[in-house]
């Protein structure tokens, strides 16, 4: 499988965890002359050609909520924390994730780690718990409520409840259904034209992964799903989900689908996967993009033979 990685992964980072957690440490990292802070523009990367743009940290104020990246060779990186997250659907993304699909490998995956932490940052600046503000804390890899601060000892103080948050990654499961030599796409209502793609849906609490695959399944297209496997994850940063891409088999072929999830459900033989995959404009559908592990997927797929 190594020959298959996804994109959006090796980022190659040193995340540092010791430093993390030592703010004498931390700071020291970043008074560091060499530190270098991602130049952003929201969530969206400054980028020159294929690279990331960095820039000195030294015009940067004290107070300005900073994420710790890790160190890449041996050099510290950090990350703005933007003044507000995108609650978009990751559909209406689209036009970013072109452009950012313009970057390297590596500096990608670098990328797509600092935009799920600051896009978190800038969406839980309030406790759950009791809706008071946090701060960074942790080089940004956890964010704090303040202690209760009961004043007089009558339990009456303005502070917070003193609950620690952390980053939030939904997993999700991505899978490709094969019966008889055919496997099973989909699309969905916003896909583009002619698009089918491996069928996916959120892993739901008390739930394992293998279980989520025949619930998703079953539920968009009334397929009773076995023998699942896993082949291979991918971060998806729209806004932080980990992808856990699946191969399983189906015990029929027959469809029944929810078309309030799925527009469309077919099966596509070998050839047909193989001819989208050259991206023949005379295939029978358009293959996933290359950036998507559901493209990984299939290529995976193709080369495991029959």
């Amino acid at each position: 499988m190594a020959q298959f990685r996804p994109a959006i992964t090796g980022h190659g980072l040193d995340r540092d965890d010791h430093t993390r957690a030592d703010p004498a440490n931390l700071a020291a990292m970043r008074a560091r002359p060499d530190a270098r802070l991602l130049s952003m523009d929201g969530l969206m990367p400054h980028m020159d050609g294929d690279a990331l743009v960095w820039t000195a940290l030294d015009a940067v104020p004290d107070d300005a909520e900073l994420v710790f990246l890790g160190l890449k060779e041996g050099i510290p990186l950090f990350a703005p924390v933007a003044e507000k997250g995108d609650t978009r659907p990751a559909y209406e993304q689209r036009g970013n994730r072109a452009l950012l699909m313009q970057l390297a490998p590596r500096e990608l995956a670098i990328y797509a780690g600092a935009r799920s932490l600051v896009d978190w940052h800038a969406r839980h600046r309030f406790c759950a718990n009791c809706g008071k503000p946090t701060t960074l804390s942790k080089g940004g890899w956890q964010r704090d409520c303040a202690k209760l601060d009961t004043g007089n000892g009558a339990g009456t103080g303005t502070g917070g409840c003193g609950a620690p948050h952390f980053p939030r990654t939904d997993p999700v499961a991505i899978m490709l259904i094969e019966h008889d030599g055919d496997l099973l796409l989909g699309r969905g209502a916003n896909f583009p034209e002619r698009s089918y793609s491996a069928l996916a849906g959120f892993i739901e609490p008390g739930e394992c992964i293998e279980e989520a695959v025949a619930r998703e399944v079953l539920e968009e297209v009334g397929v009773i799903v076995g023998g699942v496997t896993y082949v291979a994850s991918q971060p998806w940063p729209f806004p932080s989900q980990l992808m856990i891409g699946c191969h399983g088999y189906a015990t029929g072929r027959q469809l029944t689908l929810d078309e309030t999830e799925i527009e469309d459900a077919r099966w596509f033989t070998r050839a047909e996967i193989a001819e989208a995959l050259s991206g023949s404009e005379t295939s029978s559908f358009r293959a996933p993009p290359s950036e998507a592990i559901a493209r990984t997927l299939l290529e995976w797929w193709m080369e495991r033979g029959v």
